[in-house]
């Protein structure tokens, strides 16, 4: 396969052009969020202590699977103590004057939101750290023999990082995150309260039997839920009279080629070439990769997470394995015995 799905994905937490629509939908209080109730709770008494205090709101790592909150939780937290948000990603900050730019033109108990914090560069994390820790940058002007450093004294911020791969931290960074949030994926009732909250934003007619069926095909995302919406709306329109009835709901995804467990058309394939093709495994990912068509970071942080967590793949140190379940759900025969691959029959 030489076609890259990713960029048509549906299923895909990853972010794609047209979610650009979703800021719309965003909740903007804490009140309206759904789900995560642990963390929100928490997050609530932070937020309190810090308005009642006086002080900036401690640094806050967010992180977990793309597409479950995180950007939104950040904007939360503005609007909850009164503050400007400042949106930025680790990539896009190159050198440390970049990073000054941005600090320098905050506000105290503003909010510098960095997405992909785990993807700054080591010379700007290394600057970070003082700015975190005492609100105050030093800035090295000139080289050599000319050289001389300036300190700047940095209003009182907040900075919350988002990542989806927090084992990728250095160990300084992360210590000085005063609030860890680990969001997870979300229950099915939790995303059918969700979509329908976002069909009233969107003045849609979405019966609740198809809230629910929606909801157990978007992977635990509210992402992928709110993209999953929008397209259904488009069958409503046409198919269905503009009401999303259940009947309307299960052939509008059948359409999509998202399936009863949420799997798309590349999760199906990737779980096809490792059965029919290798025998179910173990292979690695770069042969996998070739196959498909696809990049190995997109099999391993995108497609693969999910397959794991629904007990479809299991990642062994010789290579990718499909489980009972996966042969199962491609209406395959049972799996040929294991003979002497080293890993056990299922």
């Amino acid at each position: 396969m030489d076609q890259s799905f990713e960029d048509d994905r549906l299923a895909s937490s990853s972010f794609l052009p047209e979610d650009r629509l979703e800021g719309a939908l965003r909740p903007e209080r804490l009140e309206d969020f759904v789900g995560q109730e642990r963390h929100k709770e928490n997050l609530r008494v932070f937020i309190q202590a810090a308005l009642q205090r006086g002080e900036a709101l401690d640094h806050c790592l967010f992180h977990g699977p793309p597409g479950l909150g995180k950007t939104t939780l950040a904007h939360i937290l503005a609007k909850e103590l009164g503050s400007q948000v400042r949106v930025t990603s680790g990539p896009v900050l190159e050198k440390p004057a970049d990073l000054a730019g941005l600090l320098t033109n905050l506000n105290d108990r503003d909010i510098l939101f960095v997405d992909e914090v785990h993807r700054l560069g080591k010379v700007v994390e290394e600057y970070l750290y003082p700015a975190m820790e005492d609100f105050r940058l030093d800035i090295l002007l000139d080289r050599g023999a000319a050289a001389r450093s300036v300190q700047l004294t940095l209003p009182r911020f907040t900075l919350v990082g988002a990542t989806t791969r927090a084992g990728l931290l250095s160990s300084p960074l992360m210590a000085r995150f005063g609030i860890v949030v680990h969001l997870e994926h979300y229950q099915r009732q939790e995303l059918a309260s969700i979509l329908e909250r976002s069909a009233r934003l969107l003045e849609l007619d979405l019966d609740p039997q198809a809230a629910y069926e929606v909801a157990g095909r978007c992977r635990g995302t509210p992402r992928i839920a709110n993209r999953l919406l929008r397209r259904l709306r488009d069958f409503a329109q046409v198919k269905g009279q503009g009401r999303i009835t259940l009947d309307i709901a299960r052939y509008g995804l059948e359409r999509l080629e998202v399936d009863e467990e949420g799997l798309d058309r590349l999760d199906r394939a990737f779980l096809r070439i490792l059965c029919e093709t290798y025998q179910g495994g173990p292979v690695g990912l770069g042969t996998l990769s070739v196959a498909l068509g696809e990049e190995e970071d997109t099999l391993e942080e995108v497609l693969e997470p999910f397959l794991v967590k629904e007990g479809f793949l299991q990642r062994t140190p010789r290579g990718r394995v499909a489980t009972a379940r996966a042969w199962s759900h491609l209406g395959l025969p049972p799996r040929p015995s294991a003979g002497d691959t080293g890993i056990l029959p299922f």
